[in-house]
């Protein structure tokens, strides 16, 4: 069940962890979208009574939800193991497998509750096997850092566990928009959670929480772990990030180096490696046939892939794209959905520029390793960004990436420089129509000088963002919080 870049966090990390001798597993909701027949799963614990907190003992407030613990438990399979880490499913029917989707119901709060509530009983009940730290993610786990932290304070088997809170993106903070909150709605994270039912619980913020009551928090780039701490990023939890700054770490997501490797890449008709970048273009030529593209090696091919959101920065093109189209000798691969107005902006100007401009406005898993192995670049405005995975995906393929340097992308790309002949990549720091288009025009330039441009495409592909090396860094971070941790029960 995968659901944005925290979807492949959660099963390339654990993986990556175990590989250093770590016993990482992974806990989450059966969701009614897994399918049971492909994946065995055994009964860990039946029965497991998940407190609400609620005082009204009648049918429609039951001061336990009941459910169950299954364990998927992966076997070797050759040497080619895709594999998922050992994993434990909690079972509920009402808030899990009678529901069509991950999320989007008015009452996630209590299924995010229900899940942190139902983790920390089923280690309370489990005598098998009891972690050293908790991993939680964004706000929906933030309430498991908080019951940590007060409701199991005491609690003999729990409160020796660390708890460590990784912030994926600080904006997403509830089931409301944190920036119009009444001083009446307004949680400042000190009194306990709600009960399940409670209409309260809809007004908790989870990431506040998450950052007040763990013992170390991290964020998804070393350069948004410093933006944060101030106030054009730090939507409304810069002062709590800054008087928690001596536990903030800031560590690169990876990708999957197997999963996106044009060396081996399925769904190309040519591949590639750094060595033989020149075999890239049979791959240029599908993908403007695709996107109903003039089909001509020579033309600079850019790409764009991406959830189009306000984050994303493509109002820059708003003012620009015209102009680009019109003084560049540049074709457009755009492949992506989200909002309304950007969708409604990608059509007018396939429309405008027929042969120049191709859409697939439709998020397609496939498609976007076709991008990667065809294009000769990537536009990536972002107004903010936390980590990224596109542009590590992007420059893994050879494709060179134009971007802003804000967050991961800052972290991760380094602004070619023709007086040293080093860089991977075309940056610009305003967010700001003109700077995009300099850098667009930088790129340009410099993809007409064929071996300026192969070297750039070089030192991308050969960078490591693998997760083992992330995972190094995730451990060192793991230690910090069980140190942290071991100090205060001992005080």
């Amino acid at each position: 069940m995968k659901a944005g870049g925290l979807g492949g966090v959660m099963f390339a990390l654990p993986r990556a962890l175990r590989k250093l001798g770590y016993d990482a597993r992974v806990m989450i909701p059966r969701y009614a979208g897994i399918n049971l027949e492909k994946f065995n799963l055994e009964m860990e614990l039946e029965g497991l009574q998940v407190p609400t907190d609620s005082t009204n003992e009648n049918e429609t407030q039951p001061p336990y939800l009941v459910c169950n613990v299954k364990k998927y438990t992966p076997v070797k399979n050759g040497s080619n193991d895709r594999n998922p880490v050992p994993a434990y499913f909690l079972e509920n029917l009402e808030y899990y497998e009678k529901r069509s989707n991950i999320y989007g119901y008015s009452d996630d709060a209590i299924r995010w509750a229900l899940l942190c509530r139902g983790t920390l009983e089923f280690l309370r009940a489990s005598r098998n096997w009891i972690p050293d730290v908790i991993v939680a993610s964004d706000w929906q786990t933030g309430f498991l850092c908080n019951y940590l932290r007060t409701t199991y304070k005491d609690d003999l088997r729990l409160k020796r566990i660390a708890s460590v809170f990784i912030v994926h993106n600080l904006y997403y903070q509830g089931m409301f928009d944190h920036k119009f909150v009444s001083e009446m709605d307004y949680d400042d994270g000190q009194s306990a959670v709600p009960s399940f039912f409670d209409p309260r619980l809809l007004k908790i913020n989870g990431m506040r929480r998450g950052l007040m009551y763990a013992d170390v928090i991290s964020t998804v780039s070393p350069t948004y772990a410093k933006e944060i701490m101030t106030a054009d990023y730090g939507e409304l939890l810069d002062g709590l990030l800054r008087e928690r700054r001596s536990r903030v770490y800031g560590i690169l997501n990876g990708i999957d180096y197997e999963e996106f490797n044009p060396e081996t890449d399925r769904y190309l008709i040519q591949n590639y490696d750094q060595n033989t970048i020149d075999a890239k273009a049979r791959n240029k030529i599908e993908l403007q046939s695709r996107f109903g593209l003039e089909q001509k090696k020579k033309s600079f091919l850019i790409s764009i892939a991406s959830r189009f959101s306000e984050q994303k920065g493509f109002d820059l093109l708003f003012p620009a794209a015209d102009v680009i189209m019109r003084e560049l000798n540049v074709q457009l691969a755009i492949l992506g959905s989200g909002e309304g107005k950007y969708m409604g902006f990608f059509q007018d100007l396939e429309k405008r520029y027929p042969g120049r401009v191709g859409t697939h406005l439709n998020f397609d898993a496939i498609m976007v390793h076709m991008i990667h192995g065809g294009t000769d670049a990537m536009l990536i405005p972002s107004k903010y960004e936390p980590a990224g995975l596109i542009q590590l995906e992007a420059m893994r393929y050879g494709v060179v990436p134009i971007a802003r340097r804000t967050g991961g992308l800052a972290d991760t790309i380094e602004d070619f420089d023709p007086a040293n002949n080093t860089g991977t990549g075309f940056v610009f720091d305003n967010f700001d129509s003109q700077a995009m288009m300099i850098a667009i025009v930088r790129a340009l330039e410099n993809f007409k000088q064929k071996q300026v441009w192969r070297g750039i495409q070089k030192r991308a592909m050969i960078k490591d963002f693998s997760w083992d090396k992330s995972a190094e860094e995730y451990a060192h971070l793991f230690n910090l919080a069980f140190g942290f941790r071991r100090r205060e029960t001992e005080k």
